[in-house]
């Protein structure tokens, strides 16, 4: 097994796909240390400038000193805590749902509730660039599994018309991670009433940025039905870490009762929830913050003028730069490294073949000049990076 082990890593590394951590040795921020040197980062989902916000940081060291650090066990026995319940009913709020669940993260949430809703006589319906999780989920829970291109209605619905399934499902991203486009949500809940189907919601890039208040693309597109179910991280917008499930009463219920990536883990440490009150408090009041962060979409995309890469459509923190060649992406990641700037190089199988690009970051705590500064290095890179990098 080792020996298969390594030709596939050194396959890998041949085709440009090897990816690389990088040590952190500062608090997520515009301005970054990793491995030792200073960067302006364009790599955090960090969208609100949140992850190091002291108020955040107030309430989590208050409540550990009066909850210790850990939850000590399931939730189901003795590890849901005040905190957590607090949290729950908080964002089931914000949200405009009945009631809310928290997992310790959208993986996990997305996971446990497709296995736990749906089964072998049912089916799921995703879109093809939805994230793995949704994929995985759909994958556990032995359903019969319906993939469509890419934002087709038309595809869908003539899926759903085919199909003879016990319960039908739809799962989609709302907010793409690596194209930052928005799904056509309004259209999918239509086709739920139409064919009786459910719509489940992976809101993780647009939770704490889209919406009045910051309240989500469901209230961004002013969608309310009961068949909508959503899920949103608490890593990213939010700033801390974790995912919450917001839908009926009934359907919360029954994912306490029969989700098992709910059921059998440990939940987050109590003090994290903390933080989430404090950070959900930031977010509905955090119109300045989302404004700061639109004017940075605004001023990234009047200004950069290329001709050799492009700039994806998108008016969200998402910004793909496409090259096409995985090592000419790679080698325009790194030029911008050398030039003190990360943003990183999304490769297959992340992204489809022959797309390979610079997934752009934007955060409310970037300034105009660091925006500027990217804008003219990428500049700068067009005559410096060479195309079509053989291997």
């Amino acid at each position: 097994m080792l020996d298969y082990l390594q030709a596939d890593l050194d396959k890998r590394q041949t085709q440009g796909l090897m990816r690389q951590r990088r040590l952190l040795d500062s608090p997520q921020a515009e301005h970054i240390t990793a491995n030792g040197q200073p960067f302006l980062s364009f790599c955090s989902n960090d969208y609100l400038g949140l992850a190091n916000d002291p108020a955040l940081v107030r309430a989590l060291q208050h409540a550990a000193a009066e909850a210790g650090v850990g939850s000590g066990a399931s939730n189901l026995i003795t590890g849901h805590h005040r905190y957590h319940d607090q949290l729950e009913q908080a964002l089931a709020a914000f949200v405009g749902k009945p009631a809310a669940l928290l997992f310790s993260t959208g993986y996990m949430a997305n996971i446990g509730v497709i296995s736990a809703l749906m089964g072998r006589d049912d089916a799921v319906f995703s879109d093809k660039l939805n994230h793995a999780c949704l994929n995985d989920g759909a994958f556990l829970s032995r359903a019969s599994h319906h993939r469509f291109p890419h934002n087709d209605v038309v595809a869908l619905e003539k899926l759903l018309q085919a199909s003879t399934a016990r319960h039908k499902l739809i799962a989609a991203d709302a907010v793409f991670s690596m194209d930052g486009d928005i799904a056509p949500l309004a259209a999918y809940l239509a086709l739920c009433e139409r064919y009786d189907a459910y719509l489940y919601v992976d809101d993780a890039h647009g939770f704490g940025v889209l919406g009045p208040q910051g309240r989500g693309s469901l209230q961004h597109l002013d969608l309310q039905s009961p068949r909508l179910i959503m899920m949103g991280t608490l890593g990213k917008a939010a700033g801390v870490a974790g995912a919450f499930v917001a839908g009926e009463r009934i359907v919360i219920d029954y994912l306490i009762q029969s989700a098992n990536s709910y059921i059998y883990t440990t939940p987050a440490p109590p003090p994290l929830s903390a933080a989430l009150l404090a950070s959900l408090h930031e977010i509905e009041y955090g119109d300045a913050r989302r404004a700061q962060l639109f004017a940075m979409i605004a001023l990234l995309k009047a200004e950069l003028k290329l001709t050799r890469w492009q700039l994806w459509p998108s008016e969200t923190a998402i910004q793909p730069l496409i090259v096409g060649d995985n090592h000419e992406a790679l080698a325009l990641s790194q030029y911008l490294q050398a030039q003190g700037i990360l943003v990183p190089a999304i490769r297959p199988p992340t992204v489809p073949v022959g797309t390979s690009r610079l997934r752009i970051s934007l955060s409310a705590a970037h300034s105009m000049d660091d925006v500027r500064k990217l804008v003219s290095v990428l500049h700068a890179a067009e005559a410096a990076v060479p195309a079509g990098i053989a291997q």
